[in-house]
């Protein structure tokens, strides 16, 4: 595309992007000049393949700046790029004037796009096009670009006795162990699988890529699926069978990208200066995953068919921020964003984390949920219809017939399992029409099958924040003086504590027998059913620490934030779902402290064979990032 670009001087300002149009303003002679599409896309993919591109840029004359987000990134890349000397902009240049000749130079600005003027010798990156981050060499993720694939194994420390897998050869087979075998002459480790009747398969250990977790239908119910028989022509046949469904899957999901792709929506722009300023003040450092969703978000938002875009991200692991900067965007082009929330306590924390970190732009927030006054929620409501309010956050509320956008741009689903699909349906005709993203630490399996499928994008953030700790879990029978060690071990240590205990017509009795247990600690009890200004004022007293342990129903299931509570006692665990508890477990652990679960139940006699596989599902999957796993344990 012809960039056609005009500064005047008293627009001179200290960012990359301004100087950069102002040398090329300078350098044209205030001519239209053309800029070509940058390469950078297809740059190197470590700095030491970037730096011959580099030294090749530099030495056919051009005058080449890599921008780094921080000044510590390029000081790093300037260590290791070795032969190439590469100095700051601004340091040694007297008056703009030796930028003129062929250079290497690094600058400290944030850079979504780069360019490349050959009129001008002139090239501009932003690192992260031209030192593309190596995610394919995360353990885990399949071949090196791709997706993982459906069930893979990273090592065979992931395999229990008893488990399903399939071998990509032979069929479903359940896991009996591990042997060490001598086999002409050579000792090593083989992996023992069962199949039908006495058949018996020994894989070797460097064959792991063979075989794969088995997540169809009747993996989870008892005896498990039927197990393959070895020999003849079965196995085969159902490979040929399932390839040809999934090529007819595809003819559908051809028709329907078509579809989509006659549809339009509104294509913003790219990122204004504001954009960049607003994502500046972000108080972290975006971990790599977080940075490539925003990335794909703004990417979707910017293209003209409409965005359906799952975010699958664990707890405390920044998808609001996604879902933030995309609301800025929309917001800053005029459009207006709906955000739906499940519970009120979370839409409050959501209206309180937005209005924070949006202060100082000229945008209208408003929120509608239980804890607003009728009254309120209508001024909420009539200034959203009439375009007054640029972005509204509220729970099932804002799904009422009288809850109607001026211009609305973006619908941000969080915590997209706690929604029925009545509730779905009334979003539907909304979505062929509006970006949508969906947020969720564990999607339900009707969600991740259709993005899994390719119904919709998905984007996976596993990596964790830094300093983040996995949450030591114990599963076992209620014991009065386990609770007692739990609480007063967090109390010690200066913390709060969650006690969730999910009937709200016991829950006092309980709040009175633990502060008979621990005497000296204070006890707060919130409940769904209690009035909008005590749940707030219990809520907000809590989080500034007027009370240690919360005694509580899974009304704290969804999103709240809080820091210092790092202890969570869950009675009663066999009565919850999967999702559900690993959602509840994620309220804990959201700083560097050290996080401690109780998953408790009466008896193990009265425990279900299905409550027991949830519960070891929660025992096995307590590393970092554990989320995406949960889910495709529940599909």
């Amino acid at each position: 595309d012809a960039h056609h670009l005009y500064v005047s001087p008293d627009a001179i300002s200290a960012t990359l992007a301004e100087r950069t149009r102002i040398w090329l303003s300078a350098l044209a002679g205030d001519q239209e000049i053309e800029l070509r599409a940058s390469s950078a896309d297809t740059a190197a993919r470590s700095l030491g393949e970037a730096e011959p591109q580099l030294e090749k840029l530099v030495r056919s004359g051009y005058r080449t700046v890599v921008a780094f987000p921080r000044r510590g990134e390029g000081e790093r890349a300037a260590y290791n790029l070795g032969r190439l000397k590469a100095t700051w902009l601004g340091e040694d240049v007297d008056a703009g004037h030796q930028v003129l000749e062929p250079s290497l130079r690094f600058a400290a600005a944030s850079l979504r796009e780069g360019f490349v003027a050959p009129q001008l010798k002139l090239a501009v990156f932003p690192e992260h096009r031209l030192l593309r981050r190596r995610r394919a060499e995360r353990p885990g993720r399949g071949a090196p670009g791709g997706p993982a694939r459906r069930g893979a194994l990273r090592s065979f420390t992931e395999l229990r006795t008893g488990d399903i897998v399939v071998h990509e050869d032979h069929g479903v087979a359940r896991f009996a162990g591990f042997d060490t075998r001598t086999v002409a002459g050579v000792t090593r480790d083989y992996l023992y699988l069962e199949y039908q009747g006495d058949d018996r398969v020994f894989v070797p250990t460097d064959q792991l890529a063979k075989i794969s977790r088995y997540v169809g239908a009747g993996a989870e119910r008892a005896g498990g699926p039927p197990l393959s028989k070895l020999g003849g022509t079965r196995w085969e046949t159902m490979k040929a069978r399932a390839r040809r469904a999934a090529q007819e899957l595809a003819g559908e999901l051809l028709s329907l990208y078509a579809e989509r792709r006659r549809r339009s929506g509104h294509a913003y722009g790219p990122d204004s200066d504001w954009q960049r300023d607003f994502e500046e003040r972000f108080p972290f450092t975006e971990t790599p995953d977080q940075r490539e969703a925003i990335e794909l978000v703004k990417a979707d938002m910017e293209a003209p068919r409409p965005m359906d875009r799952l975010i699958c991200g664990d707890v405390g692991y920044g998808k609001t921020e996604v879902a933030l900067r995309a609301a800025f965007k929309a917001a800053a082009e005029g459009k207006q964003v709906l955000m739906l929330v499940p519970t009120t306590i979370l839409a409050q924390q959501h209206y309180g984390t937005f209005a924070e970190r949006l202060a100082d732009y000229p945008f209208t927030l408003e929120h509608a949920s239980r804890f607003r006054t009728a009254a309120e929620q209508k001024v909420a409501i009539k200034g959203f219809a009439e375009g007054r309010v640029d972005i509204l956050i509220g729970t099932h509320r804002v799904l009422s017939r009288d809850v109607r956008a001026k211009d609305l741009g973006l619908l941000i689903v969080d915590e997209e399992q706690r929604f029925g699909v009545k509730q779905k349906e009334l979003l539907r005709q909304l979505k062929l029409k509006v970006d949508v993203i969906s947020m969720s630490a564990t999607p339900i399996p009707r969600t991740l099958q259709m993005s899994l499928a390719g119904l919709r994008d998905i984007s996976v953030i596993e990596t964790p924040p830094e300093g983040r700790r996995p949450i030591k879990t114990y599963v076992g029978e209620y014991e009065e003086e386990l609770v007692k060690r739990a609480i007063e071990r967090e109390h010690e240590r200066d913390g709060q504590a969650f006690f969730l205990h999910n009937r709200i017509e016991s829950i006092e009795q309980t709040a009175e027998r633990l502060r008979a247990l621990c005497p000296g600690v204070r006890f707060a009890v919130a409940h769904g059913q209690m009035g909008e200004g005590e749940l707030e004022s219990v809520m907000m007293d809590y989080l500034r620490g007027g009370a240690d342990v919360l005694v509580c129903t899974s009304i704290i299931e969804s999103g709240i934030d809080i820091p210092q509570a790092n202890t969570l006692i869950v009675e009663h665990a066999d009565s919850f779902g999967l999702a559900q508890l690993y959602q509840i477990r994620g309220r804990v652990g959201r700083s560097r402290e050290r996080a401690y679960a109780y998953l408790l139940y009466d008896s193990a006699a009265a425990l279900t064979p299905e409550a027991a596989q949830r519960l070891s599902a929660l025992s096995d999957y307590t590393e970092l990032g554990a989320g995406f796993k949960v889910a495709m344990r529940d599909l």
